[in-house]
């Protein structure tokens, strides 16, 4: 009997259709994971302790703290600090993508993404087998 607790990933955006759409992509793939959702970076900041997070996925632009800030505290936290991040976001230019990588990210994702490069990206970044 595995008594491991189920694994989660925390989806952090304040889009409900794009939080729809990352959660229906990575759902097929990733049966028996929980999928837990918050609409802004300080909904998260109480979701963190909920359960078994293995993944966050998060926007940068967020109303109150956004997503820079919220993975700079997730960063420096003892108990989330390797909890890995994936930044999905609009903000394509490179300084965008250096920024959010420099300060703890594992991956960055420009929108829109196809289902099959989020379902990768989360893969590689778990070190999961196809």
């Amino acid at each position: 009997m595995n008594n491991q607790p189920t694994p989660a990933i925390l989806i952090v955006e304040d889009s409900a259709g794009m939080r729809l759409f990352i959660r229906s992509a990575l759902a097929n793939r990733f049966p028996g994971w929980v999928f837990l959702e918050a609409e802004t970076g300080f909904e998260a900041l109480k979701r963190l302790p909920e359960t078994n997070i293995r993944l966050i996925i998060t926007d940068i632009n967020m109303p109150d703290i956004n997503g820079l800030e919220f993975i700079s505290f997730v960063r420096e936290h003892p108990l989330y600090c390797k909890i890995p991040i994936i930044i999905v976001s609009t903000e394509s230019s490179p300084d965008d993508r250096q920024r959010g990588l420099q300060l703890g990210a594992n991956a960055y994702l420009v929108k829109p993404f196809e289902p099959g490069e989020l379902i990768e990206t989360v893969r590689n970044v778990l070190n999961l087998p196809d």
